[in-house]
């Protein structure tokens, strides 16, 4: 966690200290996404197109900071997930403050279609974690527990607010969601979203990409502005769930 991720952008201590946490002990969700100027969530079908080394230093540091990464099944397929393995500096932060060297991934999945073979699972350094609803395949469940805990929140469809608590008494509380859209989308449903880091990527795309969060239905939360960091022509977005008085 050393040296600038921009010449004209913060360094690496300036990004931690901006989005470290104060209180760990209390049950947190942040989402962190990167979108284009007109509100897509990808380039080339992926939203790593649209990030550059400033949004790499803040989606780095907000992994080291969290205990769990919570992320949809369909972003692991498409966005290439393989395990979570930490710089030897990120591991020695990570212990100096009480975690453990490698967050799990958490993965939210109603269907279980991921291979029990996928790079997620077989180079992970720690543990994942799946997360299903009881009408799931139970073959499936069967077959993804031999290389994750499966963890079953709700019958016939994944309850978040119910996933989150359990997450919490597994002793994550810290939770960082990576997306995808249809997952944060059902995040905002279920009031769980605590903050959102949102980078702004200097590019206007166009096209039918899709915003970074989806559902089926508008639930508008209000949110406060914590920062907003200049990197280049990139910006870095913190913000928190407005409470209301």
């Amino acid at each position: 966690m050393t040296g600038p991720a921009d010449p004209d952008g913060p360094d690496a201590a300036e990004v931690l200290r901006r989005y470290l946490v104060a209180d760990r002990a209390t049950p947190h969700l942040r989402v962190n996404f990167v979108s284009s100027l007109d509100g897509a969530a990808t380039h080339d079908g992926v939203s790593g197109g649209l990030g550059d080394d400033a949004d790499r230093l803040v989606f780095d540091t907000l992994r080291m900071l969290t205990d769990v990464i919570l992320v949809g099944a369909g972003t692991v397929r498409a966005e290439g997930y393989g395990g979570i393995r930490f710089s030897q500096e990120a591991v020695a932060w990570r212990l100096a403050h009480g975690l453990s060297e490698h967050p799990p991934v958490a993965i939210v999945s109603a269907r279980l279609d991921l291979d029990p073979a996928h790079p997620v699972f077989t180079r992970a350094a720690t543990r994942p974690i799946v997360v299903t609803r009881g009408q799931a395949p139970a073959e499936r469940r069967a077959a993804l527990a031999a290389v994750a805990d499966v963890l079953v929140c709700g019958e016939a469809s994944v309850d978040h607010s119910l996933m989150l608590t359990t997450l919490t008494e597994r002793g994550y509380p810290q939770v960082l969601c990576e997306g995808g859209p249809s997952l944060f989308g059902s995040l905002v449903a279920a009031d769980a979203v605590d903050e959102l880091c949102l980078t702004l990527a200097p590019l206007i795309e166009s096209g039918s990409a899709r915003r970074i969060a989806a559902a089926a239905e508008a639930t508008p939360r209000r949110m406060r502005l914590l920062h907003a960091l200049p990197a280049g022509d990139t910006l870095l977005l913190r913000y928190q769930r407005a409470r209301e008085l």
